[in-house]
């Protein structure tokens, strides 16, 4: 009995995979489950569909991460905050500030989220940090942030 996966099965294949099981599991345990579907002529020319729609969503997906990379090039901001003589924060320039500062620079077209810009952990330190931001699986840009001492 053929069937198209639903959703991965250990040891049978990922979804949207056609496989070959016997009529007793794909009737008994597979279907009812909604773990697969039959693959009729139907549902295969179906599947087929799904997945090119799917690979032009990726395909514009990645383009437009790669065009939203494109303005963050050179891309540096400043934050003012009060340290001690070592150089520590009274606080942290956390992730969620700099995308907050980042979408009042007015010279982004989107709106930076705070997830996908990538910290370990806050910077509590003055300097100038080179911050990642994960745009895409395939894209990753950076900007740069300056933490001064406040009044200076």
């Amino acid at each position: 009995m053929k069937l198209i996966l639903k959703k991965p099965v250990e040891s049978l294949g990922d979804a949207g995979d056609i496989v070959s099981v016997k009529a007793g599991y794909g009737r008994n345990y597979l279907i009812p489950q909604g773990l697969a579907y039959e693959a009729s002529a139907t549902n295969i020319r179906r599947l087929e569909e799904e997945q090119k729609r799917a690979e032009e969503r990726s395909r514009r997906d990645y383009l437009e991460a790669r065009r939203r990379a494109a303005q963050m090039v050179g891309m540096s901001l400043l934050f003012h905050a009060r340290a001690g003589e070592d150089g520590k924060l009274f606080g942290s320039v956390t992730n969620a500030d700099i995308a907050d500062r980042a979408n009042d620079s007015g010279t982004l077209d989107f709106e930076l989220d705070k997830r996908i810009v990538v910290m370990d952990e806050p910077l509590k330190i003055l300097g100038v940090f080179s911050v990642p931001v994960h745009l895409h699986a395939e894209v990753d840009a950076e900007i740069e942030v300056r933490v001064e001492r406040e009044g200076s």
